[in-house]
């Protein structure tokens, strides 16, 4: 029997393939080696497959030592002789034998893969069904509270990016529910807090808040997160009822005693100036609060806000009585500006001079002046009952309904008041079509308004 020796794989190369061949049993396949004529030198074992043909299985290639990921001439000998028992056992065809045998293995790597991914998922989703209520609220407030942008520049969360909601769970639902797991929450446990805020008798912050928790478990539910949501079957009936649409409107009699009032009041100058813009504009509290001198142009007359609830631009024009309440603003700002330091950016800066007035805080100023003696509150102003009014307690939105009240009083008509407060217009056709904001007449308004209101209550 011919043997293949490290001699003979290490001859010089010839124009053409030189052949080794060392033939295991008749019939069991034969070990060969090859010398290629660029000095390639490699092992292969022939066998003859169900159909006749002799293929070439290639085993490895040469290497005497065995380096660079060659196999030696006794390796590469052992791995043909594994082939020819193979062979012997019935398995003609080893070329598709290996070919199936890489498949299986391929699919089981995949089928392992999937088991792994799908345990994973399963671990994480358990996981994602332990988590807290509070970090339930944390996810829920950054994918939904945090304002985003659409390609037609709408705005797609909260404008405040969900702080109030986020103070009222501080305040309600953190300390009874935040550790917590969201899914083991129930129905009873959301009647305790919402119960609470029914005593106290805030009923419609008692229905934002159910509002909000339903938004949340429902944002949870779509995740998968909880299994149910504990709040659907509660209704705002159990909570806090029905709102009722505040119709509270201050007359002339009591727009003259209010001027009275807000001298009497112990607020700031600041505030009472704010209290009679609102009335001059019908702007919005958070608008006033937040507004900026750069929005202000004493020379054209206007104060533009670039952004609003409705998400539309609205420039309001001043009319002598409000140029002269802005004017008083400009003239304290520019007092209390020492030389050299930058006047501050806000028309209604706050205390510590690093942003401007917080809209709570002026409404409380408001809520505080209307109490009665007997419900005065701890380290709050004694001027309690000081803007209280002959119809009753008031807000800083009822001001704004007693400006289109009175621009109505006055003659003007209802499209011209609802673009002078920034209303969005409830037909589709006239929101779509017509763009004209009647800008002209919105200043014949408010300069009407004006007038009245520099006889009521004097800037």
């Amino acid at each position: 029997m011919t043997t293949i020796t490290d001699k003979a794989m290490q001859a010089t190369t010839t124009e053409t393939d030189q052949w080794l061949t060392q033939p295991f049993k008749r019939g069991t396949g034969v070990f060969l080696g090859r010398i290629t004529p660029t000095g390639e030198r490699l092992f292969y074992f022939r066998y003859t497959d169900s159909k006749g043909r002799r293929p070439f299985l290639p085993i490895g290639k040469y290497h005497p030592k065995g380096n660079a990921g060659g196999l030696t001439l006794a390796l590469a000998y052992k791995k043909a002789a594994d082939l020819s028992t193979l062979y012997q056992t019935g398995v003609r065809d080893l070329r598709e034998h290996f070919i199936e045998n890489e498949a299986q293995k391929s699919s089981a790597i995949e089928t392992k893969k999937e088991e792994v991914a799908a345990a994973k998922a399963a671990e994480e989703l358990a996981i994602q069904q332990r988590i807290t209520v509070k970090a339930l609220f944390d996810r829920w407030a950054a994918v939904e509270l945090q304002p985003h942008f659409r390609a037609d520049g709408k705005r797609l969360g909260r404008k405040d990016g969900g702080q109030y909601t986020k103070e009222q769970f501080e305040r309600r639902v953190f300390e009874p529910l935040g550790g917590k797991e969201a899914k083991l929450v129930t129905k009873a446990d959301i009647f305790l807090i919402l119960d609470e805020t029914k005593k106290a008798g805030k009923l419609r912050t008692g229905n934002m808040l159910l509002a909000d928790l339903k938004q949340m478990f429902r944002f949870a539910l779509a995740r998968e997160i909880v299994d149910r949501n504990p709040l659907d079957t509660i209704t705002k009936r159990q909570v806090g009822g029905a709102d009722v649409e505040r119709s509270r409107v201050l007359d002339e009699i009591e727009i003259r005693a209010l001027g009275v009032a807000l001298k009497n009041a112990a607020m700031t100058r600041r505030s009472e100036i704010a209290v009679k813009l609102i009335l001059a504009t019908g702007c919005r509290i958070s608008e006033l609060m937040n507004a900026a001198w750069e929005q202000v142009d004493f020379k054209a007359l206007t104060w533009h806000l670039p952004e609003t609830k409705n998400q539309r631009t609205h420039t309001i024009h001043l009319s002598p009585y409000a140029e002269k309440l802005f004017q008083q603003l400009a003239d304290m700002r520019a007092s209390e500006t020492k030389p050299g330091e930058k006047p501050l950016p806000w028309v209604f800066p706050n205390k510590s001079k690093n942003g401007p007035v917080c809209i709570k805080s002026f409404g409380k100023q408001l809520s505080d002046r209307q109490r009665p003696l007997d419900k005065k509150l701890v380290n709050r102003t004694t001027s309690t009952e000081s803007l209280l009014l002959p119809k009753g307690h008031w807000t800083a939105h009822d001001l704004r309904r007693t400006t289109a009240t009175t621009m109505a009083e006055l003659g003007v008509s209802t499209d011209v008041i609802d673009e002078c407060l920034n209303h969005v217009i409830a037909s589709k056709v006239a929101r779509v079509y017509i763009h004209n904001r009647r800008l002209g007449q919105q200043a014949e308004a408010f300069d009407l308004l004006g007038k009245n209101l520099s006889e009521w209550i004097p800037a």
